[in-house]
Parts: structure tokens; C-alpha cells; sequence
């Protein structure tokens, strides 16, 4: 039914064709001419897209307003290039540039607000760059670049860079005001307003959200839950302009981890009680955690706050024209985050609940010769098909970045030249307090407990659950990272011809690294007075048998870098709408936070990742066709995979990789702009080579020439609209994510299948007033972006652990411009 009625929107689209509205643009048409649009990010000044000698994909808020992303990493599917994993809900999803592997995050990217990072660095434990940022109505454009010449305008980011460009005040006051609802108790409100205070020279800009929902998994809670603002205040002078801005983000998010799936030859299916397109083990009634401390005390959660940001941004930009074509612009922000993270992960897949209890503990077993499981809510005795083991994982983290950027640039006939220092210091710290707790096995998962009924109750060993709690607090983190960044960096642009110009780039970085970690030991509760249902004490049950407690000996580290990035391209300009260029570029990342952690006692196995990138592409524009065809080749060393386990222990291994691909990019306007489609696509071989060494069993592993793991050689999407008249619109968008390997070793058993996701939408423009509808994943389809990177394999049976994109949603919102 859902495919007969997009082919009936086509159908009837072209039948209302009405050449009298075709003749000019339509209201809801959102793409801007690539051939006159500006561009900033990865460039020293300001320069048309088609003179860049970059890979870059601009989106205008308007096109922001089209796609209507659910979050940061679905907007960014649309860009070329970049491999996004957005199966974890709003944030704490994934992005891989170019093929580069890695555990998970932005760590290869860096994510800009108005060219400044959202925090240093993206990626850190359970701290992805996307946590801390929100789409609102309150961003004027995206642009985002994607290669090497990144390294030269920021740290960390030789993938690219990602710079959300926020609105302005200009002397007409005007503003958008949008209410939003769902399929999935969605109630949104967003609103923007700007202007002048003083005509031509003081303006401001005030946006932000407020949201609530139910998530399209079912939770049984508020899954999202909180908003954000945003002001700015700006005044010009004569030789430049100064602005302040202040941003408050404080929100909720249920984060969702993989759940069990069945496979059935190359595809993956939904498991018996659990619905794969709106199931999850993130429920309500699995939601609070509440148990003693070795230390004393108790430790308390609730899965309801999910991820909770509390984010503090204060800024400030001064431009001013020095004379003699010079000028200087100083970039300045203070970044606080305090951030409580809650998740459920799973400790590996289902087990039936006999081998869950019977087999030997080195199996995952409990080593039982008889047992009863009941439910912890009401005491009933069950006997449930399968059991959960799920971590029940909570984190604190303090953070906090202050950051200068200060630049002087020299104008002259031929070009530009621009000098500047980058500094930048900042700190996170972070409590781990991890427990584990038994479930059934569904969508709507019950707590058990577990006991041995041949034992009496007061009896040693008697149940191996607390409240179905398996184990107590078996992981404790406490640790510390600070960085601090101290850049020059030297960027020239000059034209040799009209249409010949070349561009060369240079950063040297003197970043210093240091942190410590508390050691931890081990404890129970058994002489504690304690007891685990008023009567028995705790040496009745096991749960509390490994819990981790901080002692008083820290390990700290330092580590230093010195290093150069550097690029150079050059972009001939054939004639107003045709364009070549070139670009080869050389750049480095810091070893990542775990990476530290994990070699503590010997930094030298830790070394940054190192880079060389060469691309060449062809750009054509013109006012009703775009296209981008950028061939590119890279090649890295000293790789470090980081991946934590569900038992806390992490993979720490390093690996060196190369890729050889293309991205193409375009648009197209056609029938006097009744038609409209625009499209991107990645096609390339990301491999790794000289990836050798030895497992933490002792087995040995070669994985040279496997393909890299969760990152497809194929996907693309494509996004067709028709203008039924000037303001009525209706679009379909088709998104395909090629085959995957969820491991290194590239096992049969691990392959993530190819998908297509499919969204549609219709648009009406009354005046000021837009109405619209969008639909996602309208045919349920069961796309995996990715497995479970904490557990990947089950053997001897078809279960795997995945994590599929969200089910099928619509949401309807009413947008008024003033």
C-alpha cells in the first residue's frame, strides 16, 4: 500500500503540472545555486565554491528545513564521503571519513560551531562531538569539507571538518516560529528571531527548541526530552564589527544499543519477543539501578536521563581592518559540559535460560546443576525461552575547553596570505560505575533473579542475582585527560592567472597531553552488615562477589607532540561553471583517550595516526545542474582500535590503512524547475595493510588486505522532488548502505547486509505559512548500520547482535516565517 501511494504522489505531481507556476522557482524550493554560493570552512578568506580547491557540500538553511533531519548525523548522510551510523537515536552516532575505521564517534572529524570546535575533541569515551550540538532553526548553513586540507585549519581532523554556521541579526527584523508533531509522541517548538538594535550597526539573533517524545523505540518513558538557545549580539564599525554569543543546551536522549536479530542466509530477521524496528532493551521497567558500595553508601541510576548534557558556551569574534590591507580576526570560547550518560549494553547475545545457568562460568555459564529464575517485580517463579545478560553502564564526565584563535591576513593584488596562533586547553574528567543485570529476553524486558533451589536461602551461594543485579558495580573508571594545543599555522592563496590559482598550507603543532588513572581493587559485601532482602546477609548471593573498588594509587602519564601538516593544491578555473582541481595533503591525529589508557605503562606503543591524502576533482555549476566528481587516495599508519568490551577490557590494537575512492555530488533542476533530485554517492576500497600481531589470548591474527571493518565500499542517496505547483512539493528520498564486516577478520558470521532506507514527504506553502509532513523509513526495513563492537560473535547458533535503524515514523509540523 505504502508503494502504491508514492507512485500515486509522482503520478499526480505530474499531472498538476501547470507551466504558468513553472516559469520561476517555487517558494519551497530550497537548493541555492552552487555557482554564486560563498564558502568559509577550509578556506583562509571567503571564496565562491566553484574557485575552492576543496571537497565541500554547502546546505542553506532551507535545505536544512527540506530534509528536516531527526538529528546532526542524518543531515550529515547527505554528504559525500562521509559513512554515518545513525541507529543510535539523536546522538552518540558514529561518522567515518573517507574510510577511515576507527571505534566509533567523530574522531576524525572535527565539529565546528561558526568555526570553532563544539569541544576539542570529538571523540572521547562516550563523549561524541554530537552530544553536545543540536540542529535548530537558530543555523544558518552547514558546510562541510571533507579531506586532508582539514589538518591545516583545525586539530584532529585530517577526515574533515564540520562547521554548523549559526544566523545573524540583519536590519530587517524577521524570525521563524515552527511547531512539530509525530507518529511517536513527538512535540516539538522551535523559534528564531532577529534584527537590528541599532540600523547598520548593532543586531542580534535569539533561537532555540524545546522537545518531548516517546522515541520511535518503545521505551515506555520520555525518551527525548530537553532543548537548547542561542544568542548572539553583533556590532559593525567602520573597519569591522565585534559579537558575544551564548549557548545553553540541556537535554535528554535514550541512547539504543544493539538488540538480538536472527540470521536467515544473507539477511538478518527479527529474534522471537523482539520487535526489530521499534524494540529495545532500554525499558522502563529495567530503568532504575540502585545498590550498595563497597566503600559505603549507595549508587543510584535512572535510564530515564539517558544521555544528559548540561552544556555552557560562552563566545566572542572581534574583526578589524588594520590598514594597508591587513586585518586581524580573534576567535574566542569557553566551553563547560557536565554530562550523565546511562545506557543499557549488551554483554554478548541471548542465551536459553538452562545454558545460561548450567554452563561452566568460562562459557558464560553460572555453573549451576539446578535453578529457578522469578521475577524480581512480583516474586513469580518463570520460566523463560531465553535470558539478557545487559550492562547496565553509568558515566560522569566534567569537561571543559577554553580556545583561542588568532589570525592576521595580508591582502595583495594576486591573493592572500594568513598567519595565525591556535590555542586551545581543556579537560575531561570521567567516573565509570558499571553493573549487570539478568532479563528476559524481549522488547519489553522483565528483571529475573536467579536462584538455586536445591539451597536454602540462607545458604552460601544461594542466588547469583541482587535484586537481579549479577554483578555489583564490576567496573569502576576514575581518570583524567588534558590537553594542551599550541598551533601556528600559515595558509597562502594565489592566483597565477584569471583562472589558475593555487593554494598552499602549513601547521605546526606543539600539543601536550597528560593524565592519570585511580587504581582499582576488589571487594564484597559479605562482612558489611548489609543484607540483600532484610533477613539473609550478602554471602547468600554472588552478585557482590567482584566489586570494584577505588583505591588511593594513582598512575599518571604525559605525552607530547610535535608535528607538521602541510598541503597544496591548485584549482583551474576552465570557464564560469567549470572547474578542476587538485590536492595533496599530509596531516596527523593525537592518539585517542582510551589509546592512553589502555598503554599506560608504555606510551611508546602509542604514537599519533599519520596521514597522506591526494584527491583531483571536477566541479560544474550552473543555475540548474551541479556536479562534483572527486577521485581520492589515502593512506595511514598507526591506526589504534579501541573498542571497550563488555567486560571492560578494551581491544588495543593499531593497524596501518589505505583507500582509493570516489565521491560524486550533484543537482539537478529540470521541466522548468517542476523537477528536482539531488544525489550523493561513495564508491571505494578501504583496506588494511601490515595488520599483523597477536590477540590478548595469545592467538595470533593477520588481517593484511581484509577490507575495514563497518564501512561499506558502496552507498549513496538520492533524493528526487516534484513541484506540483509553485508551492505545493512532494519529494521521495532513497538511502542505500552497502555490505559490511563487522570485524577485522572479515568472518562470514559478521557481515552486516546491504540496505535501503526509504523516506518521502509533501510540502504546502500558504503565504508565510508552511505545512509539512515527512516520513521515515516508510517500509520498516531492517537496516544494520552496525553489529555489537563489544561482543561480535555468537558461535553455534544464528543469533547476532546488531543495531538496526529506526522503524518507520512520520512527523507533521507547521512552519510560520515572519
Amino acid at each position: 500500500m505504502k508503494k502504491k501511494s508514492i507512485f500515486l504522489i509522482a503520478a499526480t505531481a505530474t499531472l498538476y503540472f501547470n507551466n504558468a507556476y513553472a516559469q520561476e522557482t517555487p517558494q519551497d524550493s530550497v537548493k541555492v545555486s552552487s555557482i554564486d554560493q560563498i564558502v568559509i570552512t577550509g578556506n583562509s578568506n571567503p571564496k565562491k565554491k566553484i574557485e575552492s580547491s576543496t571537497a565541500i557540500s554547502t546546505f542553506s538553511s532551507k535545505e536544512i528545513q527540506k530534509q528536516n533531519p531527526i538529528s546532526a548525523a542524518a543531515l550529515l548522510q547527505r554528504v559525500p564521503g562521509f559513512a554515518v551510523e545513525t541507529s543510535g537515536g539523536e546522538v552518540g552516532n558514529n561518522l567515518f571519513a573517507r574510510g577511515i575505521p576507527s571505534a566509533g564517534a567523530y574522531e576524525f572529524v572535527q565539529v565546528q560551531e561558526d568555526g570553532l570546535p563544539v569541544f576539542e575533541d570529538g571523540a572521547l569515551q562516550f563523549a561524541n562531538a554530537d552530544n553536545f550540538f543540536r540542529v535548530d532553526n537558530s543555523v544558518s548553513r552547514l558546510e562541510a569539507l571533507r579531506g586532508g586540507s582539514g589538518s591545516i585549519y583545525a586539530n584532529n581532523s585530517p577526515g574533515g571538518l564540520i562547521n554548523f554556521i549559526t544566523k545573524e541579526g540583519t536590519n530587517d527584523f524577521k524570525g521563524t516560529a515552527k511547531l512539530e508533531t509525530s507518529t511517536y509522541g513527538l512535540m516539538r517548538t522551535d523559534l528564531n528571531v532577529g534584527g537590528a538594535l541599532v540600523k547598520d550597526k548593532l543586531f542580534f539573533n535569539v533561537g532555540g527548541f524545546y522537545r518531548s517524545d516517546d522515541g520511535i523505540r518503545k521505551t515506555g518513558f520520555k525518551a527525548n526530552n530537553g532543548g537548547q538557545i542561542r544568542m548572539n549580539l553583533k556590532y559593525v564599525f567602520d573597519k569591522g564589527y565585534a559579537k558575544v554569543y551564548y549557548k545553553k543546551l540541556d537535554d535528554r536522549n535514550t541512547f539504543f544499543l544493539p538488540i538480538p536479530l536472527t540470521q536467515d542466509g544473507e539477511k538478518l530477521k527479527g529474534f522471537q519477543g523482539f520487535d526489530p524496528n521499534y524494540g529495545t532493551y532500554s525499558y522502563r521497567a529495567i530503568s532504575q539501578l540502585n545498590i550498595p558500595q563497597a566503600g559505603g553508601g549507595f549508587f543510584s541510576r535512572n535510564l530515564e536521563d539517558g544521555i544528559h548534557p548540561k552544556v555552557d558556551v560562552l563566545g566572542a569574534e572581534f574583526k578589524y581592518d588594520l590598514g594597508g590591507n591587513f586585518s586581524v580576526l580573534n576567535k574566542t570560547r569557553y566551553t563547560n559540559i557536565n554530562m550523565n550518560y546511562t545506557g543499557i549494553f549488551p554483554a554478548g547475545a541471548p542465551k536459553t535460560a538452562s545454558d545460561f545457568a548450567t554452563k561452566p562460568i568460562d562459557e558464560g555459564g553460572m555453573g549451576m546443576t539446578s535453578y529457578q529464575y522469578s521475577l524480581v517485580s512480583s516474586g513469580a517463579v518463570v520460566d523463560p525461552q531465553f535470558v539478557q545478560k545487559l550492562g547496565f553502564w553509568a558515566i560522569d564526565k566534567q569537561m571543559n575547553n577554553f580556545v583561542n584563535d588568532l589570525q592576521f591576513n595580508y591582502k595583495f593584488d594576486k591573493g592572500n596570505v594568513t598567519a595565525g596562533f591556535y590555542k586551545s586547553n581543556w579537560k575531561s574528567h570521567q567516573y565509570w560505575n558499571w553493573s549487570n543485570i539478568l532479563t528476559t529476553a524481549t522488547d519489553r524486558p522483565e528483571l529475573l533473579n536467579l536462584v538455586d533451589p536445591s539451597l536454602s536461602p540462607s545458604s552460601v551461594g544461594y542466588s547469583k542475582t541482587y535484586n537481579g543485579v549479577t554483578d555489583m558495580s564490576t567496573l569502576l573508571r576514575d581518570s583524567q585527560i588534558q590537553g594542551s594545543l599550541n598551533d601556528l599555522y600559515l595558509n597562502l592563496d594565489y592566483n597565477v592567472t584569471d583562472a589558475l590559482s593555487f593554494n598552499g598550507g602549513i601547521r605546526y603543532s606543539r600539543d601536550f597531553y597528560k593524565g592519570y588513572k585511580v587504581n582499582t581493587t576488589t571487594a564484597n559485601l559479605n562482612n558489611s552488615g548489609l543484607t540483600v532482602d532484610g533477613t539473609h546477609g550478602f554471602d547468600t548471593t554472588t552478585a557482590d562477589d567482584h566489586m570494584n573498588v577505588l583505591g588511593n594509587q594513582f598512575t599518571y602519564w604525559y605525552y607530547d607532540i610535535n608535528k607538521v601538516s602541510y598541503t597544496l593544491a591548485s584549482n583551474y578555473k576552465i570557464n564560469r561553471e567549470n572547474a578542476v582541481y587538485a590536492r595533496f595533503s599530509h596531516g596527523f591525529r593525537s592518539p585517542n583517550e582510551e589509546a592512553y589508557y589502555n598503554n599506560i605503562g608504555n606510551l611508546d606503543a602509542v604514537k599519533p595516526v599519520q596521514t597522506n591524502q591526494l584527491e583531483v576533482g571536477y566541479k560544474y555549476y550552473s543555475r540548474t545542474f551541479d556536479i562534483a566528481v572527486i577521485p581520492f587516495y589515502s593512506a595511514l599508519k598507526n591506526l589504534s582500535f579501541t573498542d571497550v568490551y563488555s567486560d571492560g577490557t578494551s581491544e588495543n590494537k593499531f593497524a596501518n590503512t589505505t583507500n582509493l575512492g570516489v565521491e560524486i555530488e550533484g543537482f539537478a533542476r529540470l521541466f522548468n524547475n517542476v523537477f528536482e533530485i539531488t544525489f550523493n554517492g561513495t564508491i571505494q576500497n578501504p583496506k588494511y595493510k601490515d595488520f599483523t600481531g597477536r590477540n590478548a589470548d595469545g592467538s595470533t591474527f593477520d588481517y593484511d588486505g581484509n577490507v575495514v571493518r563497518r564501512i561499506p565500499k558502496f552507498y549513496f542517496n538520492i533524493s528526487p522532488a516534484v513541484n506540483i505547483t509553485k508551492d505545493w512539493r512532494a519529494y521521495v528520498s532513497m538511502n542505500y548502505y552497502g555490505k559490511r564486516f563487522q570485524n577485522e577478520g572479515n568472518t562470514e558470521d559478521n557481515i552486516l547486509p546491504s540496505f535501503t532506507e526509504f523516506g518521502a514527504g509533501m510540502s504546502y506553502q500558504l503565504g508565510k505559512i508552511r505545512f509539512a509532513v515527512d516520513g521515515t523509513n516508510i517500509f520498516n526495513t531492517i537496516g544494520i548500520t552496525e553489529g555489537d563492537p563489544r561482543s561480535q560473535t555468537v558461535s553455534g547458533t544464528n543469533i547476532r547482535m546488531a543495531r538496526p535503524i529506526m522503524g518507520a515514523a512520520a512527523r507533521a509540523s507547521i512552519t510560520l516565517d515572519f
